[in-house]
């Protein structure tokens, strides 16, 4: 394949495209100030295993960031297939994003949904800003898995299921 070299690279090509790799999604949430503070990241990945970290990507236009980054600790959940409102709730309205969710707030303020497929302690390790988005690097402070269900996919910008598990 041959490419063009004046391609058209708008956003909202680059943004179908991208579209074509599914990714799982995550709740990224703590507590801030007394208030549960959470949004939807479908960028997660891990990155190491020494030091343990993970990453997901945030716009630089989030509302939101500014006021999680606060937190000494964040909780990372893995969604499964059956979140697909609850990641649709954490990218509405910030004051109802919680509202009738169950949630476990860890000693350090990590907040975690106890149904997920896995739960994460982090803390910040390094943010490195990447065009319109800025690249989080967390470290892992503690990890529990329990759920064996499937996990919840964004793909195609919508929310479906993801790969059935090995046996």
């Amino acid at each position: 394949m041959t490419f063009p070299t004046n391609q058209d690279l708008d956003p909202i090509r680059l943004r179908t495209v991208f579209g074509i790799f599914p990714s799982g999604v995550v709740a990224v949430a703590a507590r801030v100030d007394g208030a549960l503070v959470g949004l939807a990241a479908s960028s997660f990945t891990p990155v190491s295993l020494d030091p343990p970290l993970v990453q997901f990507s945030i716009a630089n236009a989030s509302k939101t960031w500014p006021d999680l980054r606060r937190a000494g600790h964040l909780g990372i959940t893995i969604l499964a297939d059956r979140h697909g409102s609850l990641a649709r709730r954490l990218a509405g309205p910030p004051q109802a994003r919680f509202d009738g969710v169950d949630v476990e707030i860890g000693e350090n303020g990590a907040v975690t949904l106890p149904d997920g497929l896995a739960q994460f302690d982090t803390t910040i390790y390094r943010e490195v800003e990447a065009g319109d988005h800025t690249i989080v690097l967390l470290r892992l402070h503690a990890v529990e898995h329990a759920d064996h269900s499937l996990p919840l996919v964004f793909h195609r910008s919508a929310f479906g299921l993801g790969a059935p598990p090995r046996s």
